[in-house]
């Protein structure tokens, strides 16, 4: 029992990063300003926060007018969908999202609520490689949409989606397009007007920032309604006294990341490939899910067969390995996960899927360790099953 734990679940959240804390200590305590204020502390505390929007800009390809504070992915994503039905019901038509059907819940559930409130929810499936299905994707574009959302890197299986190609297609049809990207910054390379974007979503904990704070991306021009209201904040978009130290942890973060994110990625692949190769030469029949496609490097998802991930995933916690049963917002459901049945059908039945990510503070030696403990744990559950007649 004198193991060392092994943190692989970065892509549920990430240690706090030391320059992003000493970005944020001054705005902790001594600098307390509100900066909605005129005096001479709300200045301070407003550039400070300026002073984060336009660096967060800087790192993703937009100008600071576009950059909106929010207090995390979910919320982001959750503005971009029923920010862009509320614009539909406004002009007085019904609303109608379009969506991927590997998306994370924070969109799918946002179209979902659409569809509920009387509006219409749109599905585009997507095959392994990540490309969308076309007659599906030109059919749903025909019949026109407040918004299509495409993630870019999905995260529970890492397959990188073709968002430029979607946009170029959305935008031709006179739809805004939204993605999720909250796992591909600072993982891929990743620009917000490069890649044709009217909305983009990011959240600071899964890049080394703090929690409870993201950004949405909204391109100059986009029309996108308040889900609150009480105040003129971050363009009247997002109402509520601002976080000045966590825009300045996020900014840090961000630009931290973006930096590093060529050689931190070749590292990752390297690492994400061997402890892959490891696990799967020590335990045939194990299945690599997101394999077909591109795949963003600090995500493994591993099927196993015969076993139940529940239950798979605490025998790694007991074993000091910190591992997630798909994404760790499903943490708890013992059924399949939404995301596999849409890429796999069947074939991700009766498999147990656990997720590995790695990040900046892996090590090759937690790499190797994770590998060996893995294939005690999954042979122990095998045993243990087979005993049980299971």
């Amino acid at each position: 029992m004198d193991r060392p734990a092994l943190y692989f679940d970065h892509a549920a959240t990430t240690p706090l990063r030391s320059e992003a804390l000493d970005a944020m200590r001054p705005h902790l305590s001594g600098a307390f300003g509100n900066p909605s204020s005129a005096h001479r502390w709300g200045r301070q505390a407003r550039a400070a926060l300026e002073g984060a929007r336009a660096e967060c800009a800087r790192s993703l390809g937009a100008e600071p007018a576009e950059i909106a504070f929010v207090r995390g992915g979910t919320e982001a994503d959750n503005m971009a969908v029923l920010g862009r039905a509320a614009v539909a019901v406004a002009a007085g038509e019904r609303p109608r999202t379009i969506a991927t059907r590997i998306e994370h819940s924070a969109v799918r559930e946002a179209c979902d609520e659409v569809a509920a409130r009387g509006g219409e929810s749109v599905h585009v499936d997507v095959d392994p490689t990540g490309d969308l299905e076309e007659a599906g994707l030109a059919n749903a574009l025909s019949r026109g949409a407040c918004v299509l959302s495409v993630m870019w890197v999905n995260n529970e299986v890492g397959t990188v989606l073709p968002v430029a190609r979607v946009a170029d297609r959305a935008r031709a049809a006179g739809v805004v397009v939204h993605s999720d990207a909250v796992q591909a910054v600072g993982k891929v390379p990743v620009n917000f007007g490069r890649a044709g974007l009217d909305l983009a979503s990011m959240s600071a904990h899964k890049i080394g920032g703090p929690r409870g704070v993201g950004l949405l991306y909204r391109r100059r021009g986009v029309k996108l309604a308040p889900l609150l209201f009480g105040g003129g904040q971050e363009r009247r978009l997002r109402p509520g006294t601002e976080d000045v130290a966590g825009a300045v942890g996020l900014a840090k973060a961000l630009t931290l990341a973006v930096e590093e994110q060529t050689e931190e990625a070749e590292r990752l692949a390297v690492e994400r490939d061997r402890l892959q190769a490891a696990i799967v030469d020590a335990l045939p029949g194990t299945r690599v899910f997101g394999a077909e496609g591109q795949r963003a490097p600090h995500l493994l998802n591993l099927g196993f067969p015969g076993l139940d991930a529940a239950p798979l995933v605490i025998a790694f916690d007991l074993a000091g390995v910190a591992v997630s049963g798909g994404s760790a917002c499903a943490s708890g459901s013992t059924t399949t996960s939404p995301v596999l049945r849409a890429l796999y059908g069947d074939g991700a039945e009766g498999l147990a899927s656990v997720r590995f990510s790695l990040g900046r503070t892996t090590t090759s030696a937690e790499v190797s360790e994770a590998a060996c403990r893995t294939i005690e744990i999954v042979n122990r559950a095998r045993a243990l099953a087979g005993a049980r007649g299971g």
